[in-house]
């Protein structure tokens, strides 16, 4: 029987942050995201031989997320194989729906899978996060997890790293609002505060706990009251031009809930059906549209599978 020479993988765009949840919460969704091929080379070399779908990644291997995360696995691993590597990238950077770490996820998964599975999904998450490093400067793993492992991710703890999923129900859906402007993640980062009122924290808390129980026990009355952001939403959303009346669009029509997706410039609306998704994205496209700003508006189902071979 010969041996493959080739594998291609799918990592699925992800929302994080879902509000009160910040770098702790997220989760994918179906259908956009990264896909990564990798071909194997006779050498011991990585190369990345093409991008498609957006312009400005870099080419070099220690700069290229997909690379930085592939040289993590083989630190860990301990031997190396050469592979081409050929990006197509579905989620254009700077959108706030984890285009790096889909590039990232798709890359370490793709070299577990040919290289016969010797590490978990979970014990993934850490080189894809150097991918993250590499892109930000912080290893954070609330877009890689989620798109990893598939459904709602939390991050318990960092050091040492704690991830673990949560049920959510079936009928939940998720509409994303990605307006064409670019809010840089370091700007957005500059816009939080370095210390928070003690009140606010424990209205977060109590957010992040309920959000948590009305995912799990499909409570949506519970989910729509715990997706507010008492400490993050308030100073971001000023960067991201008619925020306010998405949000409102998105309520009034009977979103559980609204907020910013990663640091933006993209917007989620969480919903308890596929009608209430499909009127919010009727309606937030039209809005922006007149506007003269140009979108990507969609609806989906949470993804519960993650990153897969294709």
């Amino acid at each position: 029987m010969s041996v493959p020479t080739s594998i291609k993988v799918f990592a699925p765009a992800t929302v994080a942050n879902v509000g009160c949840g910040y770098d702790v919460l997220g989760f994918p969704v179906e259908k956009y995201g990264d896909t990564i091929k990798l071909e194997l080379r006779d050498d011991d070399r990585l190369v990345v031989q093409e991008i498609e779908g957006a312009d400005g990644i870099p080419f070099e291997t220690d700069l290229n997320v997909s690379t930085v995360s592939m040289n993590a696995f083989f630190d860990a691993f301990g031997d190396r194989r050469g592979f081409d590597v050929f990006i197509d990238k579905n989620i254009p950077p700077g959108s706030g729906l984890g285009s790096s770490a889909s590039s990232s996820v798709a890359a370490v998964y793709a070299l577990n899978e040919y290289l016969g599975i010797p590490f978990t999904k979970k014990e993934l998450i850490a080189f894809a996060m150097e991918g993250e490093r590499a892109a930000s400067s912080k290893p954070h793993a609330d877009n890689v997890a989620p798109s990893l492992l598939g459904g709602f991710t939390i991050i318990r703890s960092y050091d040492p790293l704690d991830v673990f999923g949560i049920p959510s129900p079936s009928e939940l859906r998720v509409t994303v609002i990605y307006p064409h402007i670019e809010v840089k993640t370091s700007d957005a980062k500059k816009m939080l505060r370095s210390q928070v009122k003690l009140s606010d924290a424990v209205r977060q808390w109590g957010n992040v706990a309920g959000m948590v129980s009305g995912l799990i026990l499909g409570d949506f009355d519970l989910i729509g009251r715990s997706l507010q952001d008492v400490i993050v939403e308030p100073v971001r959303s000023i960067l991201i031009p008619y925020y306010e009346e998405i949000k409102s669009i998105a309520l009034d029509q009977g979103a559980l809930g609204f907020n910013i997706s990663g640091s933006g410039p993209s917007m989620f609306a969480l919903t308890r059906s596929e009608k209430t998704a499909t009127a919010i994205r009727k309606d937030a496209n039209e809005f922006l549209s007149e506007r003269g700003i140009d979108s990507m508006v969609f609806t989906s189902r949470i993804n519960g599978e993650g990153a897969k071979v294709v």
